[in-house]
């Protein structure tokens, strides 16, 4: 669909600020730990009973195998693990469908969500006392009320605006949306910078759109007032920006830790690191 006038520009900027545009320039507090200081996943971590399961949210013009790494490392080491797909089509329904799997899980689970996947947990586990705990990876943690495209106006600074594509798409029942992708030739500078040419250029092929009404959906539920939370600060983020993620799970109350020179997909390029954040997370809540 088209977007009439200044509407038009509003959705743009917003998508772009929110998972492609924001400079990284942005200084992240002092208080976040370096990732260097947490020990090595698999290691010092045990469990008297059996280990919670793992689901993995992946973000915006992501799939599943964005977690692979991630997913090796917590198999390894013992971990049951689901990666579903977010369907990328609004926080409402984005979130119904993630509580759907989770309410398909018996035992107590571990709720990660990367980017856009942040505030899609949010809104999931809210009143789940399955979810023992939220751990998020470069990621919005939205606060009911709050729309992704105010969120992310806390910390201007577009780079790339141009950079996205709008794509439009009719539903089964004859409504029109708008999806947004991000241009092949921007992909690895925007969202993937610390990883290979060669690997983004095959990202950017198989990118999945999401829908631009992600940005102006309302939060209804956090889920982090009542559910601990973890948090990994991309350092390097040229989508949201390292200044934002800080000051979210500052407010949050989380557990953090910052990964210097990484790029907004953290857990593709230092899996190590994430999986051991999330195995933390499952220890500290195991009971």
């Amino acid at each position: 669909m088209k977007f009439p006038g200044k509407f038009r520009n509003y959705v743009l900027g917003i998508a772009a600020a929110v998972l492609l545009g924001v400079t990284a320039a942005a200084a992240v507090t002092s208080q976040a730990p370096a990732a260097s200081a947490a020990p090595a996943a698999g290691h010092g971590y045990h469990f008297s009973r059996p280990k919670p399961t793992i689901v993995l949210v992946h973000g915006g013009f992501a799939d599943a195998s964005s977690w692979t790494g991630v997913v090796k490392i917590l198999q390894r080491d013992g971990f049951p693990v689901m990666a579903p797909a977010n369907p990328l089509r609004g926080i409402p329904s984005d979130s119904a469908y993630i509580r759907s799997v989770l309410d398909s899980i018996r035992g107590p689970i571990i709720l990660v969500g990367h980017s856009y996947g942040g505030a899609v947990i949010t809104n999931a586990a809210a009143g789940d006392p399955n979810v023992k705990a939220l751990v998020y990876v470069a990621a919005f943690v939205p606060d009911v009320g709050e729309q992704l495209g105010q969120l992310i106006q806390k910390f201007p600074g577009s780079e790339i605006q141009a950079a996205l594509t709008q794509v439009p798409y009719t539903t089964g029942d004859g409504q029109t949306g708008t999806d947004l992708y991000l241009e092949p030739s921007q992909f690895h500078a925007a969202f993937a910078a610390d990883l290979p040419v060669s690997e983004t250029n095959v990202m950017a092929a198989e990118q999945r759109p999401f829908a631009a009404n992600c940005f102006t959906d309302v939060t209804t539920a956090a889920a982090w007032h009542t559910i601990p939370s973890w948090g990994v600060v991309a350092g390097a983020d040229k989508a949201i920006p390292p200044a934002l993620e800080t000051w979210e799970y500052q407010r949050a109350h989380a557990h953090y830790i910052m990964v210097p020179g990484a790029s907004h997909v953290v857990m593709m390029s230092h899996p190590d690191v994430v999986a051991n954040l999330i195995e933390e997370a499952a220890a500290s809540t195991a009971s």
